[in-house]
């Protein structure tokens, strides 16, 4: 594994790792990519379920058998002389172990002990198994990625797992680890998957107390009835996304796509909905994917082609920004977000 980075805003910050999956181990890589010494405790034999090695980038590993005298007092004495411990464990487990915050207050009272699960630490769910699409399911946020009489679908892993896990564990374990510079005080960050995808729906439910959010499709253009916010299929079976939400570029797209006879001022008359979007998906259709890129990328009709995972890394913005890396391997990963002036 290669070695913790040098440089970067966290260099001098030590945090131990508890192994696991998901939002863990993607919060410790965070850490990890901006400096911080990561030093990940594993069991014997390593992972039941293999992850890849993308998300150990940057950090040093141990093993260590907890079960043990020696491996337990090994692991006590590395996260007594930590900063933050992070651990992704149904709540109790550490505790059954022998390594709850609790045996650290004496030893080590600054520790910052950062916890991430589905369902949190508390509540009649806190025991009970789960998954990302679960946690969004639970948060209202998952009946918003639908369609009209189709089943709601969310890309995997990224809004429950990784937002609204991984992002608020560290962003958590950093005001705590702050509070503690000047308090001299360490201190539990409960980070539930569920209260950070719930927080991140808050400009939805700011709309919906506004009375500009509607959970019925056809009436709200973030649920894929709109002509102008979606994605649409190219002649070559590929997709193209459009979201020219503001007046200026609904007009720009409308023009762009030959549509003189539509009014821009018309834009939010969801009566016209069903029809001006059955023309601009006949009209799509009538390119290939590269072709509408070569037309429309860089304007100001929000536009971009729908990319693989393996076309990424290969678009000219991402090369120019080199927002993609290639490992030792050869495999491409994203690079470190964000970047520093210094």
């Amino acid at each position: 594994m290669q070695a913790p980075s040098s440089t970067g805003p966290l260099t001098g910050l030590r945090v131990i790792e508890m192994a696991g999956i998901g939002p863990c181990p993607m919060a410790g890589m965070l850490l990890a990519d901006h400096g911080a010494d990561v030093l990940v405790i594993e069991r014997p034999g390593g992972q039941v379920l293999d992850m890849g090695k993308t998300l150990d980038r940057g950090k040093r590993r141990v093993y260590l058998d907890l079960k043990t005298p020696e491996g337990l007092a090994e692991a006590k004495r590395l996260i007594e002389g930590a900063d933050a411990l992070i651990e992704g464990f149904r709540p109790g487990v550490m505790e059954r172990l022998g390594l709850g915050p609790d045996v650290f207050k004496a030893g080590n009272p600054r520790l910052v002990y950062g916890r991430v699960t589905g369902w949190g630490q508390t509540g009649p769910l806190a025991q009970a198994a789960g998954h990302d699409i679960n946690y969004v399911a639970l948060t209202g946020v998952l009946s918003a990625a639908t369609r009209a009489g189709v089943a709601p679908s969310i890309p995997v892993t990224m809004i429950g797992d990784m937002g609204g896990g991984a992002m608020f564990l560290a962003f958590g374990l950093m005001a705590a680890l702050w509070e503690a510079q000047r308090s001299g005080r360490g201190q539990v960050v409960d980070a539930a998957m569920v209260d950070g995808v719930g927080l991140l729906s808050t400009l939805m439910h700011s709309l919906r107390a506004a009375g500009r959010w509607s959970d019925e499709p056809a009436q709200n253009f973030f649920l894929h009835s709109s002509p102008f916010y979606d994605c649409f299929e190219c002649a070559d079976g590929r997709f193209v996304s459009l979201g020219a939400l503001e007046p200026q570029f609904y007009a720009e797209l409308l023009q762009r796509l030959g549509f003189d006879d539509v009014p821009p001022s018309a834009q939010h008359d969801r009566r016209q909905w069903p029809a001006l979007r059955e023309r601009v998906a006949a009209r799509l259709r009538e390119k290939t994917r590269d072709e509408w890129t070569a037309l429309l990328e860089g304007t100001n009709v929000c536009f971009a082609p729908v990319l693989s995972l393996a076309e990424a890394p290969l678009h000219p913005h991402a090369q120019a920004r080199a927002s993609f890396q290639q490992s030792e391997d050869g495999h491409w990963q994203p690079a470190t977000a964000p970047r520093f002036s210094r």
